[in-house]
């Protein structure tokens, strides 16, 4: 018998703030503008941990790591996507693969993407080869081709423990 599986797609989104540093799939970017929010603003780590607890019915990240909880201030976004996973794990789901799509202008991706899946493999106890990164941008326009911030989709894939 095949195990139930779920899906779960998480979106997040983030201006740059400056003085802060990069951080995008756990991996930083020194030289590049920070992200504005409330932990360490890793919007691409913040859409899988919606994905996967969306995936595990477990409602969304700001139910888990309120943005106005002093806890969760400048909180390590990788750390929270291991809570998450705990979490799918307790109410009897584990991470199957996952895929991300960075938006963004700048920084370049293409070389740090196995890094970012390595970190994000991780916190979800998976294999990185079951972690797919991707970028692209959005040729210009809207508030990201301004160059304003950085947003993320992510798709997540559970199955029953």
């Amino acid at each position: 018998m095949t195990a139930e599986t779920r899906v779960g797609i998480g979106y997040d989104a983030h201006r740059f703030a400056g003085a802060r540093t990069l951080v995008l799939g756990g991996v930083t970017f020194p030289g590049e503008p920070g992200l504005a929010g409330h932990s360490d603003a890793d919007v691409l780590a913040h859409a899988v941990i919606d994905s996967v607890i969306g995936a595990a019915g477990l409602g969304d990240i700001g139910r888990h790591f309120p943005d106005d909880d002093p806890l969760f201030a400048d909180a390590d976004s990788i750390a929270l996507l291991g809570q998450a996973a705990s979490l799918a794990a307790e109410a009897g789901w584990r991470v199957v693969n996952v895929d991300v799509t960075v938006i963004c202008e700048r920084p370049r991706l293409a070389p740090h993407v196995a890094q970012m899946a390595e970190r994000l493999g991780g916190a979800l106890n998976v294999d990185q080869n079951r972690v797919n990164v991707k970028a692209t941008t959005n040729e210009g326009m809207g508030f990201i081709g301004r160059g304003e911030g950085i947003a993320a989709v992510a798709v997540a894939l559970v199955a029953h423990a």
